[in-house]
């Protein structure tokens, strides 16, 4: 059997070992409930959720304070669309998002919609940029938030985040940042971009699955929203439950290597999605979705025209990727990021997400452009 070869990054990560044995401790011997302050046990694992949550506050620069632990980024989403717009209710009902949103962030806009929240939903080009105008056109002074994600999971586009902090302001309104593809990948800086609302999640950046952040403005402005999970206090009053200690230290352990690592580790792994890409863009039904010059160093969107990329996945069954479609039903339909960049169907069924990580290696490269050149080429030759 051929080695498995994972490029689905933006998916999930694994573990780094190190974020693995620095949480290890906290399943058994330092097994304390971080909120028991009579004894040891308890101050063992205050302290460390303490240290974590100044781990991830470094990596986006800001204070320790403005981080809330929550389950992962979805969480962290509903927290604060749901909290903002049930607080802030008495200055407006208005919020500003995009089409091309992760489906959380869609999801939950749909939800308020039915209570009475209004929202606008911005178009893209088929860059997968928004229109700073169209965005500017579209606020109005009962507009709370405007919700825009860093880097789409699906392409990798990044949007002009401080621009966009920018107009949000100049309206007086709260600035929302989905930036779970992009935490720890990129250098991001809360403040110099000047973002109020931020969701982070460990598992996409070599930490543990079921453990994110939402990130709260304390000053200038000073962000508030409405209690979503109660019971107990916990998270400045915002996320009741007990404390996930393991996750929480996997996770600041996770933030303190990226923030070491990550320019290196961006260096090597954007010079081998070139070479798959470019080796993949020699055969003249492939194209690449979304902006090339405004986009994460280890995702690449490929249209692989007139092949179904189904059709293609189930010829490399030792190659991890995602469909540029997804399931959403019964039926399969085309992403919605893609059909909102303007795709035709077709190429929207056609198009294969790859993601590549810190553990890709240039020999696996090497396989999957070799693997995919002779399979585009057996499915050409024989449909």
């Amino acid at each position: 059997m051929k080695p498995l070869i994972y490029l689905d990054y933006n998916s999930t990560t694994p573990v780094d070992k190190r974020v693995l044995e620095t949480m290890l401790p906290y399943f058994s011997e330092k097994f304390g409930n971080a909120n028991s302050r009579t004894h040891a046990f308890g101050w063992i694992a205050e302290d460390a959720v303490n240290t974590a949550r100044e781990q991830v506050a470094n990596l986006i620069n800001c204070t320790p304070q403005e981080i809330i632990f929550t389950s992962g980024s979805t969480e962290a989403i509903n927290l604060a669309i749901k909290g903002v717009w049930e607080l802030y209710q008495t200055k407006g009902n208005h919020i500003i998002t995009v089409n091309t949103e992760h489906k959380a962030v869609l999801d939950v806009c749909k939800s308020i919609e039915k209570k009475g929240a209004q929202v606008t939903y911005l178009s893209v080009n088929r860059e997968g940029l928004i229109d700073l105008q169209e965005l500017k056109n579209a606020l109005t002074p009962k507009t709370i938030m405007v919700a825009v994600m860093y880097a789409n999971n699906e392409t990798g586009v990044m949007q002009p985040i401080a621009k966009i902090a920018e107009l949000v302001h100049a309206n007086n309104s709260l600035f929302m940042c989905d930036a779970t593809q992009a935490t720890g990948k990129i250098p991001i800086d809360v403040e110099e971009e000047h973002i109020d609302i931020m969701c982070i999640s460990a598992h996409k950046m070599y930490g543990p699955k079921g453990i994110g952040a939402l990130y709260i403005r304390r000053k200038n402005p000073r962000v508030s929203m409405a209690t979503q999970i109660e019971g107990g206090g916990h998270e400045r009053g915002l996320r009741s439950g007990t404390l996930n200690v393991p996750g929480i230290v996997g996770f600041g352990k996770a933030c303190e290597i990226a923030q070491r690592e990550m320019w290196e580790d961006a260096a090597r792994i954007s010079k081998l999605r070139t070479k798959l890409e470019q080796h993949l863009c020699d055969l003249s039904n492939v194209f690449i979705n979304g902006s090339t010059r405004h986009r994460l160093f280890n995702t690449t969107n490929i249209s692989f025209q007139g092949i179904r990329s189904e059709k293609l996945i189930t010829k490399l069954p030792n190659i991890a990727v995602a469909m540029g479609s997804a399931c959403t039903s019964a039926i399969a339909e085309p992403s919605h990021v893609l059909k909102a960049m303007g795709l035709p169907h077709e190429d929207a069924y056609s198009s294969i997400r790859f993601s590549l990580g810190k553990y890709t290696t240039e020999t696996e490269i090497d396989s999957t452009i070799e693997l995919l050149l002779a399979t585009v080429k057996d499915l050409i030759d024989n449909s």
